[in-house]
């Protein structure tokens, strides 16, 4: 049974680059909310990899019922 307030299963959003210099930062957005919760991932991290995993799938569809969630990958080359 699922936990109240939770609204079932988020597609993971397109992956999108912003440059830094010569090096792309990728970042997605999923969700809409008053609120902004900005995901900061450790040392090594792979945003699409994230939603492969199904407890952050599950966090990151939580998060993005009442918020909008920032998720982005540690500068690293495009």
């Amino acid at each position: 049974m699922p936990s109240p307030g939770y609204c079932g299963p988020v597609d993971a959003p397109s992956t999108r680059y912003a440059g830094s210099r010569d090096h792309q930062i990728a970042y997605q957005v999923v969700g809409e909310g008053p609120l902004d919760v900005v995901v900061v991932p450790p040392y090594l991290s792979n945003i699409e990899l994230f939603w492969e995993l199904p407890s952050f799938a599950r966090l990151f569809g939580r998060l993005s019922s009442f918020a909008r969630v920032i998720l982005f990958d540690r500068r690293g080359r495009r």
